[in-house]
């Protein structure tokens, strides 16, 4: 049995309520007492047998920090390395299964299941291979040591390749049938929720009648539909209608990932609006939330910037035309159209915009940490869309970027709202300059937005990354300094708490966390790993 007095901190609950001095109890998994008096601290301390005693004095001890949104949904396999890029931010559980995108289901079609592992690639990572379904899945995280708790989503956008690859084509019944049983199967075996991602293929094709079917099963599970929306430029605000239709058809409650508003003609007027209709809809009693990460630059595959018209269903095709001077000249020219149903960040936001963050030949490492623009003219390509062409034809597909797109007055438009949780967001490319939200974005949050710009109180922030995003995702007895509750807890002095990411050298840990605790077993401290095991496979029956 394991046993922590963890005494003179500055203790704050994660509600949002005003912290106050005291000492927290653990035993076992559990926080088994919280003390306000100095003189029941003293009195339980000479009563305990080995228990390590823990001097907080002038430190906050907060419930350690959640994220709903990173696509670490593989890494796991590959070892517990990444749990370290996590504890070191107080990060104690993390919600996988984000964008559409999940690990599972794989489609029984071999060429299928490859051409869907290229794809998600430049988000999750590397493939995994062997596993099919998600209950295979739950199975095999279930034999992982896991560094800290982990909670997956089922991706409606990986469940559609699983039924019909990146076809533009209809949902056949059968098809339709196939899709609704894959989502009952995730949900009956312990998904936190479904996450959607109708910005990307081959989702984007889909319209509002298909999530309502496909998405049926969610209604008496009550778990969230987790969306990135269709657009998040021009067509953002109808989005975010098209996004809460989906929800009140479903009858589920719906978290709108990343909330943000793209491209420097939308800035400072279009989020406003787009909150207008979230309040509305709460207004009305539906459950509609979002969620943010503390950066004006987003991350994800550059096959994002491939118009769906080019595509035409076929990503494979796609790519190989890239590679012949008609196909260059066709897609170049589908990036000069302004779609209605579609935000052509090339004309909205501009290749100057786009940074290369990822590739995987050796041979195109050259172009990493540099826009696209610049690449393009560096290496004497005759346009931008030439270059991104033969780059993507180069790579298969496999490329990510960091796409400059944010103002951060809309940021903090959507910080400030009582309902937005704080994510990362990161994602998974094989990269040595991945997006610096992976390494820093919950003490970010500490350091700029409390200790610098006061944006938010010490208690605001810690709720938006402990008990609203549990709440959120169903996660019960966790964010929460709690009897009772699972004793994920951080102790660290928020004046020393910093992230040392930056877009020029995002590959830097977070310092300033002093312990971090993971169900009662002490995973971090003196800034290295000193448990690997202390995590939990959670499932939506669980947790």
């Amino acid at each position: 049995m394991s046993k922590f007095l963890i005494k003179n901190g500055v203790i704050y609950d994660g509600l949002g309520n005003q912290p106050f001095e005291g000492s927290v109890y653990i035993e076992d998994e559990v926080i088994k007492k919280v003390i306000r008096s100095e003189a029941d601290t003293a009195e339980l301390e000479a009563a305990l047998q080995k228990t390590e005693i823990i001097d907080a004095q002038g430190k906050a001890v907060t419930p350690g920090f959640i994220d709903i949104h990173r696509h670490c949904d593989i890494q796991p396999f590959y070892g517990t390395d990444f749990g370290k890029v996590m504890l070191a931010q107080g990060i104690t559980t993390t919600v996988a299964g984000n964008c559409g995108f999940s690990m599972v289901p794989v489609p029984e079609d071999e060429a299928k299941a490859e051409e869907m592992f290229a794809f998600a690639e430049p988000v999750v990572g590397p493939a995994y291979r062997g596993i099919h379904t998600y209950g295979e899945y739950m199975q095999a995280m279930d034999k992982l040591k896991l560094p800290l708790n982990f909670a997956s989503m089922i991706g409606s956008g990986t469940v559609k390749i699983a039924v019909k690859g990146f076809s533009n084509t209809p949902f056949t019944e059968q098809e339709m049938q196939r899709a609704t049983s894959y989502i009952e199967d995730a949900l009956e075996k312990g998904a936190v929720g479904v996450s959607a991602g109708i910005m990307y293929l081959p989702e984007c094709y889909n319209a509002t009648d298909d999530y309502a079917k496909m998405l049926a099963p969610m209604a008496k599970y009550h778990t969230p539909l987790c969306v990135h929306i269709r657009g998040e430029g021009d067509s953002m605000v109808d989005s975010v209608k098209e996004v809460i239709e989906i929800g009140k058809r479903v009858g589920c409650p719906v978290e709108i990932s990343h909330f943000k508003s793209c491209g420097m003609a939308n800035w400072r007027k279009e989020i406003h609006r787009a909150i207008a209709l979230i309040e509305q809809a709460r207004k009305e009693g539906q459950d509609v939330t979002c969620d943010f990460y503390p950066y004006e630059g987003g991350s994800t595959s550059l096959t994002t910037m491939v118009p769906p018209a080019f595509v035409n269903g076929d990503m494979n095709r796609a790519l190989e035309r890239m590679g012949t001077k008609e196909g260059v000249e066709e897609f170049c020219k589908s990036l000069e159209i302004e779609y209605e149903d579609w935000d052509n960040f090339a004309i909205t936001l501009g290749w100057d915009r786009i940074l290369i963050s990822g590739v995987n030949k050796a041979s195109n490492q050259k172009f990493v940490g540099k826009m696209v623009s610049d690449a393009a003219k560096e290496y004497g390509f005759e346009s931008n869309g030439a270059f991104v062409a033969w780059l993507l034809h180069d790579e298969d597909g496999k490329v990510a970027i960091i796409n400059m797109s944010m103002c951060q007055d809309d940021i903090d438009t959507v910080a400030k709202l009582p309902y937005s949780n704080v994510i990362s967001d990161s994602i998974y490319a094989v990269t040595d300059t991945p997006h610096p939200r992976m390494y820093g974005a919950f003490p970010k949050i500490i350091r700029e937005y409390v200790q610098e710009r006061h944006l938010y109180t010490m208690e605001e922030a810690i709720r938006k990354m402990t008990s609203l995003p549990a709440a959120r995702m169903g996660i019960v007895r966790r964010g929460q300094i709690k009897e009772g509750y699972y004793a994920d807890i951080n102790i660290f002095d928020p004046a020393e708490l910093k992230d040392h990411a930056t877009f020029e050298k995002p590959v830097q840990l977070a310092s300033g966390i002093a312990k971090c605790f993971v169900n009662g077993k002490l995973a971090w401290a003196d800034e290295k790993l000193c448990n690997d095991a202390c995590g939990k496979n959670l499932r939506r029956t669980d947790v």
